[in-house]
Formats: structure tokens, C-alpha cells, sequence
């Protein structure tokens, strides 16, 4: 779906952000981008979608190069970038005007978004709250029914409820033909939605794995304190957030902030850990 090689990418050439990245994205899952703020999400994003050009190495989308931007790959991709702009126009309208450029998009589908985000069809669209603008093209992106489908920072402007909602009918869109990779920077918004999760850190990717994967070989534990055993560990008033090896083989929850805050604070326990090859799985690194 989509294959990154060798990426080399700045917007000055005296400062570099990426290099040498590489990162594959197939069909059939949903992928959590992760990153601090200024590492590059919505720019590796943007290569993705043909919107910026790498200096070096190749991104190639649906089988063609993302930067030719061609009319047969545009009609399967929807990109939904964290600033939106939409036009003084009714909600039916803009679809009247655009849904034809998607051969797959379905009416009927976004008719059930709208109402369940209570977003009215006849309203203008500049009318509108932020919130409700997000909540329309969040609707409109995914029923546009494409095969890949991209979103800069989507929860962004949403209230808590229109958070769960969003869960939920993302949830529903996503079929094992479709490929979804999400940009945040709140993981809490997307843990019980993605099944990869994939972080951005120093200019490469560090992490690109299963969290069903993660939960077998790592265990999160709040105790009173950390010892020889953690591969990372966080002080709080609580006592210590650590991550362990998982050698019980009982899959537990990931806690997808505390490993972020190891994987960018470049855990030498962890990644070592994390880059040793298991006898039954792929590494994950």
C-alpha cells in the first residue's frame, strides 16, 4: 500500500528531517503515528500523499510514485490534513460538487456519519463551528471509501463525545481492504483504536510494530518502585510506571503514552529489548 525507502527529506538542506527512513504500511490495519511535536508527522504525511517531495530515496502509494500525484492513485486516497478549509457552501452541495471525484464514495454512508455526528446536510458549511466543519470532511473522508486514508490530527477541535463517536465510526469504515494511518500527539484518543503503532523520532521511524505483538513481549505496571527488572521506568506519586519483559506470556494492555515517553527518551534497555529477534515473531523494530 504504502512503501517508504531510504527517505531523505528537509526544508533546508542545513537541517535534515528525515534521513535514511523507511516505512511500510499494508492493507488491513490501522496505524497510530506518533511523534513529538516538530519530528515530522504531518510532513512524512505529506510525502505520503504527494503533497511535499523527498530529496532522496522513494514513496511509492498504491504501486506509483506519490509525487506524480497521478488521477487513478488521487481517486483511491483521501488525505484529511489537521487545518481544514471548507468552502460557503452547503454540506450537500460540496458533496454534489466533489463525491464524483471518488468512484467508490457511498451517499448512504455518509448520510449515517452526519446524523450520528449531528452535523445538518443543508447547513453552510463556513456556518458552522470548528467542531462541526471536523466533524463534516471527518464524515466526508470516510465515506469516500477509499483505500488509503489518511488524518492529520483528526481528533483536534472534537469535544469528548464527538472523540468517542469519531472511535466508533472509524471503527465501523474500516475493512480489511482499506489501510488507515492516523497522526497525534493524544495517544489516549486513539488506544483502543489502532492495531500498529508506528513512532517518529530523530529523523526514522523507531518503532513500526503489532500492538498485539507488544502486549505479548512487553508488561506496563504501576509499583512502588522500579528495580534491575525495568526496561523503563517513569517516578510519579504513585510509586513507578515501568515497563518489564513479559515472560508470563499473558498479553496485558499497552500503554501506549509510557512507551512513547521510553521510545523518544531512547530507553538503551528497551530498544535493545525491543530489537532482539523472538523465536516465534518478526522483530518489531
Amino acid at each position: 500500500m504504502v512503501h517508504i525507502r531510504n527517505l531523505h527529506f528537509g526544508y533546508s538542506k542545513k537541517r535534515p528531517l528525515f534521513q535514511h527512513l523507511d516505512l511500510t504500511l499494508e492493507r488491513g490495519h490501522i496505524y497510530g503515528l506518533l511523534g513529538k511535536n516538530g519530528a515530522g508527522k504531518s510532513t512524512l504525511l505529506k510525502n505520503m500523499v504527494g503533497l511535499a517531495f523527498p530529496e532522496g530515496g522513494t514513496c511509492e502509494v498504491l504501486g506509483q510514485p506519490a509525487a506524480k500525484r497521478l488521477p487513478a492513485v488521487l481517486a483511491d486516497l483521501f488525505f484529511l490534513p489537521e487545518e481544514i478549509y471548507v468552502p460557503a457552501v452547503t454540506a450537500a452541495k460540496f458533496v454534489e460538487q466533489t463525491a464524483g471525484f471518488y468512484p467508490k464514495f457511498d451517499h448512504e454512508a455518509l448520510t449515517h456519519y452526519l446524523v450520528e455526528f449531528e452535523v445538518p446536510a443543508q447547513a453552510v458549511l463556513t456556518a458552522l463551528s470548528f467542531g462541526q466543519q471536523k466533524k463534516f470532511m471527518i464524515a466526508f473522508a470516510l465515506a469516500a471509501n477509499t483505500s488509503l486514508l489518511v488524518l492529520d490530527e483528526p481528533t483536534n477541535g472534537l469535544d469528548i463525545p464527538s472523540k468517542a463517536q469519531f472511535r466508533k465510526l472509524l471503527a465501523t469504515a474500516f475493512t480489511e481492504e482499506r489501510c488507515l494511518i492516523i497522526s497525534t500527539h493524544q495517544v489516549r484518543d486513539l488506544e483502543s483504536l489502532i492495531d500498529t503503532v508506528v513512532v517518529l523520532h530523530g529523523q526514522r521511524i523507531v518503532l513500526n510494530a503489532d500492538l498485539g505483538e507488544l502486549a505479548e513481549r512487553l508488561t506496563f505496571a504501576t509499583v512502588p518502585e522500579a528495580d534491575e527488572t525495568a526496561l523503563y521506568s517513569e517516578g510519579s506519586i504513585r510509586g513507578a510506571y515501568v515497563i518489564r519483559p513479559n515472560h508470563g506470556g499473558m498479553p496485558g494492555r499497552v500503554d501506549l503514552e509510557l512507551l512513547f515517553n521510553a521510545l523518544v527518551g531512547e530507553a538503551p534497555a528497551l530498544m535493545s529489548y525491543l530489537s532482539q529477534k523472538q523465536p516465534t515473531h518478526e522483530p518489531v523494530l
